[in-house]
């Protein structure tokens, strides 16, 4: 079937934007240059042009979500190439780290490790000085994770898994009450904004309904409006897949 030429032309477009903007985020024809033939003009076209260059979210914004999606599905041949990208666009190291290890928080600590350790290659090799020592951790983590809980989702927050009584959860989200929210999620680096869209794009890209809805919903709340909450889900999909995009972005229609 041949493409009309209104449709050629217009993907033709998509294209070169796409080339220009994966060009000015410095990221080379060889990272996803994959041998098959027209591989290379899809991606410039697909992963840059069709989702990229969508209106409705900065670029830095895009990157922490693209970061968080790679460091959860541990897609680590792509981790330097995108850490070069983002501090291209002005994320600085901190923000690096912490999106990886926010991300980690959800996919397992080791994915955090590994996506790091390839980072702090990338920032040894543009002579990048080594993270400051970090400060110790405060005494009242229960309360103070708490707190942040509560701040964050309202009462969603003892809802469902999160409820203080539940006879299966209680225990272990005792930690995550603890580490999550009252560590990760009061560490400098990252703005509250930022540490919910790594969330919102980590579990898109995990497959996690039940906190994907929870965290859709108080990401509404906290600096995001319902359509840049789309945009995160949306560009995880070059990176997680489509399937898992979309059954996110049906999920948040479900809640309209």
């Amino acid at each position: 079937m041949t493409v009309p030429p209104a449709d050629s032309a217009e993907r033709a477009n998509l294209r070169a934007r796409g080339r220009a903007l994966r060009i000015r985020l410095g990221i080379g024809d060889d990272v996803h240059g994959a041998p098959a033939p027209g591989y290379p003009d899809l991606s410039d076209e697909l992963f840059f042009g069709a989702i990229w260059c969508r209106e409705g979210l900065p670029l830095t914004d895009r990157m922490v979500a693209t970061l968080a999606a790679l460091g959860a599905r541990q897609r680590q041949r792509l981790i330097p190439a995108y850490c070069q990208a983002a501090l291209r666009l002005g994320l600085g190291p901190d923000a690096i780290r912490e999106t990886f290890i926010q991300a980690g928080l959800y996919a397992g600590f080791p994915t955090a490790e590994d996506a790091l350790r390839l980072a702090a290659e990338v920032f040894e090799a543009q002579g990048m000085a080594s993270p400051a020592k970090a400060a110790p951790l405060p005494d009242s983590l229960a309360a103070l994770g708490a707190a942040k809980m509560s701040e964050l989702h309202g009462e969603r927050s003892t809802q469902g898994y999160a409820a203080p009584d539940h006879p299966t959860s209680g225990e272990l989200y005792k930690l995550a009450i603890r580490y999550g929210y009252g560590v990760l999620w009061n560490r400098p680096g990252l703005s509250r904004r930022q540490r919910f869209i790594c969330s919102v794009a980590a579990f898109t890209a995990l497959e996690l309904d039940s906190q994907l809805r929870k965290f859709a919903q108080s990401a509404e709340n906290n600096d995001l409006q319902r359509a840049e909450v789309i945009e995160v889900i949306m560009q995880t999909a070059p990176y997680a897949g489509f399937p898992p995009a979309l059954n996110a972005l049906s999920l948040l229609g479900a809640d309209v």
